[in-house]
């Protein structure tokens, strides 16, 4: 009986560790190079200190992605619902142009920036960010701390408690 709980413990013990959310962004992330619209580079940090003192929506998404396409209706309703949060909007598309139409295609509002890596979501910031999959969605608060760290289209519920926060 001793063995089952402790392998139990230890199993609780590694979902609970697996699924915490980070706090704050790793430098490697606050350092990364995201290009503009306007083809310029930008460090993660700065474009995290543009919109200091606000509530940021960050969602990493790309225009091929049928899953990020999906739930664009979803994420215009939360825009409306808070207009006073940031939403700032990270491309993994494959090139400058792709990104700009995808844009454009689906009339997102918001800031926009581009990964410029040909790994995609494999490269170097998608690292720093544990990029796994998008659409991902990350609520950084007022304070600048990260209240939400890792989530997808599934949980549009847990994005939207955390933008209220």
């Amino acid at each position: 009986m001793k063995k089952i709980l402790l392998i139990l413990s230890i199993v609780m013990t590694t979902i609970s560790c697996t699924n915490a959310q980070e706090k704050q962004f790793s430098e490697e992330a606050l350092n990364g190079q995201i290009t503009t619209l306007e083809g310029n580079e930008i460090a993660f940090r700065d474009i995290l200190e543009q919109h200091k003192g606000k509530t940021i929506l960050i969602e990493v998404w790309a225009s091929w992605c049928s899953d990020c396409v999906k739930a664009m209706p979803k994420l215009k309703e939360i825009q409306k619902e808070n207009p006073d949060v940031a939403y700032v909007f990270i491309s993994m598309d494959k090139s400058f142009e792709k990104w700009n139409e995808g844009i454009k295609k689906h009339e997102v509002e918001g800031d926009h920036y581009w990964v410029n890596d040909e790994k995609g979501m494999k490269g170097s910031f998608g690292q720093s960010i544990d990029l796994d999959w998008i659409p991902r969605y990350i609520v950084v608060n007022k304070e600048g701390s990260v209240d939400l760290y890792r989530a997808i289209e599934k949980d549009f519920e847990k994005i939207t408690k955390a933008l209220k926060q």
